[in-house]
């Protein structure tokens, strides 16, 4: 076999072996976080059907984060502020509309930001009720991105994202770092002296984990399995032609 033939098939030997371990790496590494992804959907499972929790205080508010604190069901004591809603577009499953987000007032003086629910385009949203109340809901952190390819702009008072820190500033106020998620069975929901069509629909969290791991998985052990097969072409065509 020419020299020149040889050097090029170990050139193309040491790629395949380093594809070949590549494919098997991030095949394994899917396969691992497809592991951690079940867990988390198992642990958001029982978080959300858990007996409510009060929510953080002040204390313990540099300490929240996404794996310990996101959607466990939590408690606020307190008083809803009026005058300050701040509305956030929406796309949720009764269309197009507002998320009702209003600072809520806890009977420490401290500050939590709730969603009250969905309005619908057009729809101007019912003041919260003013009697101290408890609410109940998902404990969310703050979305300074968002879903919308949009900036908030707090001056014109349009809002794509639940971004707390960003709300709490246009109303002067030093909330939490995270929002309820208010649940659909609140004391503003029962009140009768509320029209149906201006109170917030409330509960509407969306908890929807995308987990195509196993697909991304076997796509790479395919390909793994297919620098096999060309290599084990590569080796048949030399010794032919040897």
């Amino acid at each position: 076999m020419p020299a020149r033939l040889s050097l090029k098939n170990g050139v193309i030997g040491i790629a395949g072996i380093l594809a070949f371990a590549g494919f098997i790496a991030l095949g394994n590494w899917q396969l691992e976080r497809r592991h951690w992804k079940l867990d988390l959907i198992q642990r958001v499972a029982e978080r959300i059907h858990a007996t409510p929790v009060m929510a953080p205080n002040v204390k313990h508010w540099p300490t929240i984060n996404k794996a310990h604190d996101e959607y466990r069901r939590v408690s606020v004591n307190g008083h809803f502020l009026n005058d300050k809603d701040t509305l956030v577009v929406a796309a949720t499953e009764l269309g197009s509309g507002y998320w009702v987000i209003t600072p809520f007032k806890r009977a420490d003086n401290t500050v939590v930001l709730v969603n009250r629910g969905f309005i619908s385009q057009g729809v101007q949203a019912a003041p919260p009720p003013t009697e101290a109340q408890q609410v109940v809901g998902l404990l969310r952190l703050s979305e300074p991105k968002g879903s919308v390819v949009r900036d908030n702009n707090p001056s014109t008072g349009r809002w794509y994202s639940r971004d707390v820190a960003a709300i709490a500033a246009s109303h002067k106020l030093n909330a939490a770092p995270y929002f309820i998620d208010a649940e659909n069975n609140s004391a503003e929901q029962q009140s009768p002296a509320i029209s149906a069509m201006a109170i917030p629909v409330a509960g509407l969290t969306v908890i929807n984990f995308h987990n195509s791991h196993l697909v991304y998985a076997i796509t790479w052990y395919g390909l793994a399995m297919m620098v096999i097969v060309a290599g084990f072409i590569i080796v048949r065509e030399a010794r032919r032609l040897s």
